[in-house]
């Protein structure tokens, strides 16, 4: 095979015949990662705090006490890793698994069917491609995805896939479910930044009517997993992500060491990534979880990636209680820009991620000198 003339068609990695998709035996050179940046066949473990979050709902007896020290141990990720997992969130494993079956069973379907939903244009509200942005991005990843809006679930559901047959049933099953507890760790994190009593209840109320976009990712074995990535580093746009996975996969940036590591395996718990629009309402002390997404030789990852966010146009900003501007010693100032999901948007259209441009950035305020 001559992979040098196969390297200059420019139509090779398109949607549909994108090497994942073809299952090459090879990585092409539009997939390698530069050396410094390739990830470890062997990662170590990130040392991520499981938290049980049983005691945030109000109907299982549990004490004030118990609530209070949640808050305190969601808050404590939010302000070092900006990431941790969770267990007892409610969430039943056969809901859990039949999202997984519907996806896999998705990806399975021929590449002409997947393709009726194919699209490069990222502000459409159901699309399927591949890498990142197909036919644009000068770099390709190891991936295959489905992305769709999903609340409110019965303004979306009819666009999703009808094949296969139970997807909408099962996903939006998932969809409801992960709403209910997207919501649940969403107050207890308003709720350790101890805001104004007037300013929870509204920002809570816009979450609750807020965007819920939903990536189905598929990692399809790769014949070099350290040559390539299924995703670049980057973090969120999101108030809040929450992720369901397989297997294995999903490595995060250890600030205190500026090294990856790979989030362990807990079976059925959830992972949960503070994203930019909560670093920039907390003014900086959430952080927004830098990861990125490795690969397996012999195995297929499966991940569903519920993002959770305001509405498209409404602007996230930096709580007033936590800048102040108004006094002469200026200890708190404000430190980011508001931006809204359709700001988010705009980014994406225009910029290559892969590139290290991130939207947090943009949002940053510089210092005065």
């Amino acid at each position: 095979m001559d992979h040098d003339k196969e390297e200059k068609s420019s139509s090779l990695f398109s949607t549909g015949n994108s090497a994942q998709e073809m299952g090459f035996t090879y990585v092409p050179q539009r997939y390698v990662v530069p050396t410094l940046q390739r990830p470890s066949l062997a990662p170590k473990d990130a040392n991520v705090a499981v938290i049980d979050i049983a005691a945030l709902r109000n109907n299982n007896g549990l004490s004030a006490e118990n609530r209070f020290r949640v808050i305190q141990e969601i808050s404590d990720a939010c302000r070092s890793l900006g990431f941790f997992q969770i267990v007892n969130h409610g969430i039943s494993e056969s809901v859990l698994e039949g999202a997984i079956s519907v996806a896999s069973k998705f990806f399975d379907l021929p590449t002409k069917e997947k393709l009726k939903l194919g699209s490069s244009d990222v502000r459409k509200p159901v699309r399927y491609a591949t890498s990142l942005k197909d036919g644009v991005d000068k770099h390709q990843f190891w991936r295959v995805f489905l992305k769709h809006y999903a609340h409110p679930l019965n303004d979306w559901i009819h666009m999703w896939p009808d094949n296969p047959p139970d997807y909408r049933e099962k996903m939006g099953r998932y969809c409801e479910e992960i709403k209910k507890v997207s919501l649940e760790v969403m107050e207890a994190i308003l709720e350790s930044l101890k805001l104004k009593a007037s300013t929870t209840p509204a920002l809570t109320k816009k979450l609750e009517d807020g965007m819920q976009v939903m990536a189905v990712n598929c990692y399809p074995p790769c014949p070099e997993p350290a040559m390539a990535l299924g995703l670049p580093p980057h973090s969120d746009y999101s108030c809040l992500t929450i992720v369901y996975q397989n297997c294995q996969g999903l490595e995060i940036m250890d600030s205190t060491t500026c090294s990856w590591k790979l989030v362990p395996h807990v079976p059925y718990a959830l992972q949960v990534h503070i994203g930019d629009h909560f670093e920039v309402l907390s003014n900086g002390l959430f952080k927004s979880v830098v990861h990125r997404a490795t690969l397996h030789r012999d195995r297929t990852r499966f991940s569903i990636v519920s993002l959770f966010s305001l509405g498209m146009d409404d602007k996230m900003g930096v709580a007033a209680e936590l800048i102040d501007d108004d006094h002469d010693d200026h200890e708190h100032p404000k430190k980011y820009r508001e931006s809204s999901f359709r700001d988010f948007l705009d980014f994406l259209a225009s910029n290559d991620i892969a590139q290290g441009k991130n939207f947090i950035d943009t949002l940053k305020i510089e210092k005065n000198n």
